[in-house]
């Protein structure tokens, strides 16, 4: 069974980090791209990163370009995004997601075949 796990989520007050990681099993994704997207009460999911499958190119929301990093190891088989100079408005639930096979248009979360379950990301002003 194909599982993808975030962990690291938190409350943090704005301008500190937090580092969050997914944890893939049943299968690798070292050749697979992945994505972090995030969902807001009352909004729709948003794309936050993304990374190609030999972490070559990566890619970033307009609104977390230079606060934000996705990397990953291949060999832990997990992805991460460290956050930095957190803003209230970074507050949501952020998701996993692994796409099967390369489609155009990495910032579309129906590009993604398998999701984490979530993890909270509260920040306080």
């Amino acid at each position: 069974q194909v599982q993808l796990v975030e962990s690291g989520g938190g409350l943090v007050q704005a301008g500190n980090s937090l580092r969050l990681s997914c944890a893939a099993s049943g299968r690798s994704f070292s050749r697979n791209d992945m994505g972090w997207f995030r969902q807001a009460p009352g909004k729709e999911r948003e794309f936050v990163a993304a990374i190609r499958w030999n972490a070559g190119t990566t890619y970033y929301a307009d609104s977390v370009k230079g606060r934000f990093a996705i990397s990953r190891d291949n060999a832990k088989n997990t992805v991460y995004l460290q956050m930095n100079s957190l803003k209230p408005e970074d507050t949501a639930v952020y998701y996993c997601a692994a796409a099967l096979y390369y489609r155009s248009g990495y910032y579309n979360p129906g590009n993604y075949d398998y999701w984490g379950q979530g993890t909270q990301v509260t920040v306080s002003s």
